[in-house]
């Protein structure tokens, strides 16, 4: 159960590098074109990072969970990962 907590802790850090790095290009990219579209990625981007340090400090400071509740806490971490990198892919490209 360590393994699949730890795992979900690396998904929730890296989800929230992702983000800062995401919020960042489109904050840039708000203050040129002012965009609603872009103001609203930002909205969402930023519920998002909340999410994920609120996540991230369960994760480290909540007590024993059952082995169920571990697995699927890790899946959505990891499933939501690899959705914010392909945002982070195609966003950088």
């Amino acid at each position: 159960m360590s393994l699949m907590l730890d795992a979900a802790r690396v998904a929730a850090g890296v989800n929230i590098v992702l983000l800062l790095g995401l919020l960042a290009v489109w904050a840039r990219t708000y203050r040129e074109v002012r965009a609603p579209m872009t103001l609203g990625t930002m909205i969402f981007a930023t519920f998002l990072l909340a999410e994920n340090v609120v996540a991230l400090y369960f994760y480290f400071t909540a007590p024993a969970m059952p082995t169920l509740a571990v697995q699927f806490m890790m899946i959505l971490q990891v499933l939501e990962t690899v959705g914010i990198a392909v945002l982070a892919y195609v966003t950088w490209q």
